[in-house]
């Protein structure tokens, strides 16, 4: 049974209204001003809320406002309802993040449409998620053992190789096959880590609610994390020399954690991509509209049909470099930016260069 809060400073239309709705079968909630609707909120976590605009101290916005800045209400569909919905209103409240209006005063058959229009679109959306984790799912039982497998065996047969002729083995040969492990072991956490975030921000794009969570992270200095991200892959790369930095200092709407992750993606695809000697670019430039990352190589480049097929578990050409990994790495990239309200967008020809644009939305103003 779906639960539903009407908020209301008038009896008499919230007892209508639970009459109507509760004919229909859902369970109704009545809350009388808008800070005993924000606490019902809170502990009852509706399926849909009906709000009023015009109340008394805590009006409609302001109760939408805290709603949805708190984690587990932030995705529970919400419609205003007023007497006055004329543009401005309606525009401030859409910008608060109402799912509709619902002008007052309206027919049963007017509440109703109104409803069923805000359930069945959230059911939707939770249609589509459960359809892209069981696509997820599909994909990892098929790739996952074999890119397990692939530097799991470079460290079993040197570990083996230790065991057994470490005794004839000179000391340059046992620190090279240690390199060797060490590589191979590299690759295995990065490919775990990866194979982790990325089911992980799936779970999370699974429920509006998660997502509304994750937008509340910000960077407020991410200019030493782009230098210090980027230096450290370029070093490990063996190409710090390669590296061209050039960073401001506005923030981002994206938790430090997960904008250091970008970087390191976007940063360690250019690497992997391009020849050694060759030039690495990295900006992250302010524009009108955000903040703009953007990654710029020499190297191979991709066809306007890989781009097209950038996703989880997708690589590149990969009998002919025999490159580690799942492919995930430009994908969690573009997953974040996606789930932050971003986007990214790449200008590739084959065989000279890539440019890839992470473009950031403003961060809010406390």
């Amino acid at each position: 049974m779906k639960k539903i809060l009407v908020i209301d400073d008038e009896e008499w239309l919230r007892e209508m209204m639970q009459l109507a709705l509760r004919q229909r079968g859902f369970e109704v909630i009545e809350a009388s001003n808008g800070t005993d609707g924000i606490e019902k909120a809170r502990k009852e976590l509706p399926d849909l809320i009906l709000c009023d605009i015009n109340m008394g101290k805590v009006d409609g916005y302001l109760t939408l406002s805290a709603l949805r800045n708190e984690a587990p209400t932030a995705a529970i569909p919400f419609i205003l309802m007023t007497g006055l919905a004329d543009s401005a209103s309606m525009r401030h409240g859409m910008e608060l993040g109402a799912d509709d209006y619902l002008p007052k005063p309206f027919t049963t058959d007017a509440l109703y449409a109104a409803v069923d229009a805000r359930l069945k679109k959230s059911q939707t959306i939770r249609d589509e998620a459960e359809r892209k984790l069981a696509h997820l799912r599909d994909n990892i039982s098929l790739m996952l053992p074999h890119e397990l497998r692939t530097p799991l065996n470079g460290i079993l047969s040197n570990a083996e190789l230790l065991a057994h002729s470490s005794a004839t083995l000179k000391p340059e040969e046992i620190a090279e096959i240690g390199q060797e492990i060490h590589k191979s072991s590299e690759r295995l956490e990065r490919l775990v880590e990866n194979f982790l975030i990325c089911a992980q921000l799936e779970l999370i794009a699974a429920d509006p609610k998660n997502v509304n969570a994750l937008r509340i992270g910000k960077t407020e200095h991410p200019a030493p994390l782009v230098k210090k991200n980027a230096l450290a892959q370029a070093m490990h790369a063996g190409r710090a020399g390669d590296l061209t930095l050039d960073a401001c200092d506005v923030p981002v709407p994206m938790s430090e954690a997960y904008f250091s992750k970008v970087v390191n993606e976007l940063v360690h695809n250019a690497l992997k991509f391009s020849e050694p000697g060759s030039a690495v670019q990295v900006k992250l430039t302010e524009m009108f509209n955000g903040v703009a990352l953007v990654v710029s190589d020499k190297g191979r480049g991709f066809s306007a049909e890989e781009i097209a097929r950038i996703g989880a578990y997708i690589q590149f050409e990969r009998k002919k470099k025999e490159q580690q990994g799942l492919g995930l790495g430009l994908t969690i990239a573009k997953r974040l930016m996606e789930l932050h309200g971003g986007m990214v967008s790449i200008e590739s020809e084959k065989g000279a260069g890539a440019t890839v644009t992470a473009v950031f939305p403003k961060a809010k103003t406390n």
